[in-house]
């Protein structure tokens, strides 16, 4: 398929997609992730605005890894840059780089509201974290999956810890494709809403995402347990005693073994991580468990180069 104006698309959340979609999405990234080389220039003179006006390490560096590989001119605008800071609004902002930009990869820890927005104006507009969704993340995850077990078909994963953009995009990504279920651990008032809970579910017409608020000794088995950062964006906490509520759902050694069923459960992170509190270094580090998190990592560019091509109107 040949890209301009009038292929490109939003990213904003794989709840906007279906099935097909977002197995399009995967199939591009699983292939630029063995090998980038071969889509060396397919994006050649393309400009790409990355929009940060919250803190990044991998998602910021994979998507300029990605855009430079694919043959982008890329702008870097951060928080000062835009005058977002001055009061302006995002749809009036997205009107202003329709002038310039072609795709916009923004992430805000804002609303979701702010790209719709702003993708009313420049259409290749591509989430790349906001408060509510992390769907590039969810995409560098299905990589990192099919690496690792071939198929993601009747997978079952645990969730553990407090449910954030992250844990929302994996239990749609869950939700969408062929997985056998998502079960989710946390604490009480820190995870999905019972809403939440029955529209995710709604896909499929079963309980494909279940939700726990306490950890059992012998939770039932999944293939991968997932955990994020429980201060997410370092968003400042106002119960000092709040890591107590926490106790029961770091990811240690003993949590894999009781997770696992016949065959070993794996370990996930998004990253960034603290050690030791939410996991252990052993078990992050793949020291004591298989951990996927390198992999996941790695991916995070596979996933970028995923959605610049997608939303340029590509397919696999």
């Amino acid at each position: 398929m040949t890209a301009g104006p009038s292929n490109r698309r939003p990213l904003l959340s794989l709840a906007d997609l279906g099935a097909e979609d977002i197995t399009d999405l995967g199939d591009i990234a699983f292939r630029y992730g063995r090998t980038p080389d071969a889509f060396a220039g397919r994006l050649a003179g393309t400009r790409v605005g990355l929009v940060f006006t919250a803190p990044s390490t991998r998602t910021r560096t994979s998507f300029w890894s990605a855009a430079r590989t694919l043959g982008c001119d890329v702008l870097h605008m951060g928080a000062a840059d835009l005058q977002i800071s001055t009061g302006e609004t995002w749809g009036d902002t997205g009107a202003m780089l329709a002038n310039y930009l072609d795709a916009v990869v923004a992430r805000t820890n804002g609303p979701q509201r702010d790209l719709a927005e702003l993708a009313v104006h420049v259409p290749a507009t591509i989430d790349a974290l906001t408060h509510e969704e992390h769907p590039t993340q969810a995409i560098a995850d299905l990589c990192a999956m099919r690496e690792h077990f071939g198929d993601v078909e009747n997978l079952r994963l645990a969730y553990l810890g407090e449910v954030n953009n992250t844990a929302r995009s994996l239990a749609m990504l869950v939700c969408k494709l062929p997985f056998r279920g998502l079960d989710v651990y946390s604490p009480h008032g820190s995870g999905f809403s019972a809403k939440e809970i029955e529209s995710l579910n709604a896909l499929r017409g079963e309980d494909v995402v279940r939700q726990h608020h306490d950890m059992p000794a012998a939770p039932d088995p999944v293939d991968a347990v997932y955990t994020t950062r429980w201060q997410s964006m370092s968003a400042a906490r106002h119960d000092a005693d709040w890591l107590s509520r926490f106790a029961d759902f770091v990811v240690t050694k003993d949590l894999m073994r009781r997770f696992s069923g016949p065959a070993e459960a794996v370990f996930m992170h998004d990253l960034p991580a603290v050690r030791d509190q939410e996991v252990m270094s052993d078990v992050l580090d793949g020291n004591s468990v298989t951990s996927l998190v390198q992999r996941q990592a790695h991916h995070k560019a596979s996933a970028a180069a995923a959605a610049l091509l997608w939303t340029a109107g590509f397919s696999s």
